[in-house]
């Protein structure tokens, strides 16, 4: 796909400079590609800032975005070891996750072994072992699967590492500029992106707006259903080594896959490099209202401490929440948008677009400039039914 006009290849203007913005600029600069970032805000300002930072194959049924996540797992370490070694160091910890029941441990055994049939190391371990993972555990545990794949990193450090490679390669990120429209050919094909700021030229654009992506989409002839899913998490005061892997409730999976619009909660903890712990997850569909609700801090809260009991003495320093990018199909959105020629998806990743960034802008990448992809495109096009409304 060479740009006629200059022999070059394309010009690309990723719009949004959240982790999945990033993500693909840097995939699409690391293959040649001329990027311009835009973003209204700030890089790393919404959607990411709200993260946690996981990068997961432990949370997800056999499927396909099982699939991307195990392939995204892998492309980690390779996007990492190509960034600028002044802005490497985004605190990515391969510190294994650890999943357990505290009820009938026949649905997490069996999530298990349908998720080691599709390629995922779940490990089976008793409850004494689990103790030996996570000494402070619970001890109404009746069974775990320990995940030795999971990691974490710290999703602003990272975005803006992404970022700073893209520069390093030509490309450019501009803050304050708010993408409002497209330009396009009498043939209908995207020839530059309208901002606020004035006209840029390009052959294509990347809607990479996170939960804000279906009103972008509306605005430039693509409209997709993607909606905001709100999440809430609690931070504590800085600790000695208390929770040494990312540890969660098997209720996270079935809230992971819910499409339930009222409140769900499920008990997810894990540590930080500075020491905090982060107590989640909330998932919960109100549109893009921010009001801090106590009763979600408070349910967090208690099935924290019945997870972990010596949380009930832990100080609270803040809280934080942000709204994820939601597909009704739970799969994210990916890839050439057929109605509008040079318009392209990244979005609809919800709870789990730090972890699918790195196949995200890989695949992107590979449609776009024409080579085989890594894993099969095709479940996370644009016009499939549950995201254009078709019937």
């Amino acid at each position: 796909m060479n740009d006629e006009r200059s022999g070059r290849m394309p010009d690309v203007v990723v719009v949004g400079a959240g982790m999945i913005g990033a993500a693909c600029a840097e995939a699409l600069s690391a293959a040649g590609v001329d990027v311009l970032v835009l973003d209204r805000g700030t890089p790393a300002g919404g959607t990411t800032a709200a993260g946690e930072g996981n990068v997961l194959v432990s949370d997800k049924e056999p499927g396909p975005e099982l699939q991307l996540a195990i392939a995204s797992r892998q492309e980690w370490p390779k996007v990492l070891a190509r960034l600028p070694e002044q802005v490497a160091d985004v605190e990515w910890e391969p510190k294994g996750g650890l999943v357990v029941a505290t009820t009938d441990p026949a649905p997490l055994e069996k999530f298990a072994a349908q998720q080691r049939e599709a390629g995922v190391d779940a490990q089976l371990i008793t409850p004494a072992e689990a103790f030996e993972l996570e000494p402070l555990l619970t001890r109404a545990v009746t069974t775990a699967a320990y995940y030795p794949e999971d990691a974490q990193l710290q999703p602003v450090l990272a975005t803006t590492a992404l970022l700073a490679a893209v520069r390093s390669r030509g490309g450019e990120v501009r803050s304050g500029v708010t993408a409002v429209s497209v330009r396009r050919a009498a043939t209908g094909r995207v020839i530059g992106v309208e901002t606020d700021a004035g006209l840029i030229d390009c052959v294509a654009v990347v809607n990479a707006c996170g939960p804000w992506a279906g009103a972008f989409g509306a605005a430039v002839g693509g409209p997709i259903e993607v909606l905001p899913r709100r999440g809430m998490i609690l931070v504590t005061a800085p600790l000695p080594e208390c929770v040494r892997h990312k540890v969660y409730d098997a209720d996270y999976v079935g809230a992971v896959g819910s499409g339930d619009a009222d409140l769900q909660t499920s008990t997810v903890v894990e540590s930080t490099r500075s020491g905090t712990v982060l107590i989640g997850s909330s998932r919960e569909r109100i549109g893009f209202d921010d009001t801090v609700k106590v009763h979600v801090l408070r349910e967090l809260a208690r099935k924290a401490v019945g997870l972990f009991p010596f949380l009930a003495d832990v100080a609270v320093i803040r809280t934080y929440g942000g709204f994820r990018p939601y597909a009704p199909d739970h799969l994210p959105v990916l890839g050439p948008d057929p109605r509008v020629p040079g318009l392209w998806h990244a979005t609809g990743h919800e709870g789990a677009g730090i972890g699918l960034a790195a196949s995200t802008g890989r695949l992107v990448t590979e449609l776009f400039i024409g080579v085989p992809p890594h894993v099969d495109p095709e479940p996370f096009r644009v016009d499939r039914p549950a995201v254009v409304g078709l019937p």
